[in-house]
């Protein structure tokens, strides 16, 4: 694959990305059984998150140097986290990126967040578009993951949960990318040992039509956990290649942590689909004009 092919479909990773973030955004402030129920898109535009803005940065970095320099993407986390630290961060984020803006390494600041380092889902909710750069290539896509995560989430899990994304993400953006159990399957041999990688294969025996079931041993993101997010948004993707809408709305029926589980999703499934659906990119807050594929060069 071109250069340029490879960043077309990281920015087809990052729309599907961003919209489902700012999709599933709009289920926490109340209960929206009946927009499920209905399969009624939520009104007016929906505000993307720090999922997104910091999914910038990665496909920003890919574009540059066709692979994750760690310190050039904790120097545009940091930049982006400055111009709008209201996107959602979350407390751990907000001080390891402050403390790279005034000039610390994130070496130094991401080990000792929290004890062991961060295992939070940060790391696996920017990672799809890593897969789309590395199509077909799963295991170069597990390899940049963890690079990608590593500047904040030093915790063995945060990792896996980046590694799992993106290699499942490079196998959707595959041609003859496998369905269900099989692509369950066919992302396992990426994952180091461990919870996330327990989660993916516990997730192989969940059947297609059991979302009540998927939701009680998988979790949804409600620890907002590697942990308790990866395993059921693969388990969604798996089931759902080729159908973005309803992707999106099984995952949002999960609720928990949903602008993350759809964001982790819709950057998945959107790798497997010619496009978006033009009545969400419609709802979706615009990106900035750099990363839309119409205007985008590499």
């Amino acid at each position: 694959m071109s250069v340029n092919n490879a960043y077309q479909r990281a920015l087809h990773s990052l729309a599907g990305l961003s919209v489902g973030d700012a999709f599933g955004e709009n289920f926490f402030a109340f209960n929206r059984n009946d927009w499920i129920r209905e399969r009624k898109l939520p009104p007016g535009i929906w505000r993307w998150t720090d999922d997104t803005h910091m999914a910038l940065s990665i496909v920003e970095i890919l574009g540059q140097f066709g692979l994750i320099q760690q310190d050039e993407l904790a120097t545009a986390f940091a930049r982006r986290f400055v111009d709008q630290p209201w996107r959602g961060y979350a407390g751990g984020a907000v001080k390891l990126l402050r403390a790279v803006a005034e000039g610390r390494h994130w070496q130094e600041i991401a080990p000792i967040l929290f004890p062991g380092g961060s295992y939070g889902n940060g790391g696996a909710m920017r990672a799809a578009p890593i897969g789309g750069y590395f199509a077909g290539q799963p295991e170069r896509a597990a390899v940049e993951g963890q690079k990608s995560a590593m500047v904040t989430h030093a915790h063995p899990e945060g990792q896996a949960g980046a590694m799992a994304v993106a290699a499942a993400a490079a196998i959707a953006a595959a041609p003859d990318a496998p369905q269900g159990v099989a692509f369950l399957q066919a992302v396992l041999p990426f994952v180091p040992a461990g919870q996330v990688r327990d989660g993916i294969q516990m997730a192989g025996e969940i059947a297609a039509n059991e979302l009540v079931t998927a939701v009680h041993k998988l979790g949804t993101g409600s620890r907002v956990s590697a942990q308790d997010t990866v395993p059921f948004c693969l388990w969604c993707a798996a089931h759902h290649l080729g159908r973005f809408e309803e992707a999106l709305w099984q995952t949002a029926q999960g609720f928990g942590d949903v602008d993350t589980t759809c964001a982790i999703v819709g950057g998945i499934v959107a790798l497997s689909v010619p496009e978006i659906p033009s009545a969400w990119l419609q709802h979706r807050e615009p990106l900035p004009e750099e990363f839309n594929q119409s205007h985008a060069s590499s």
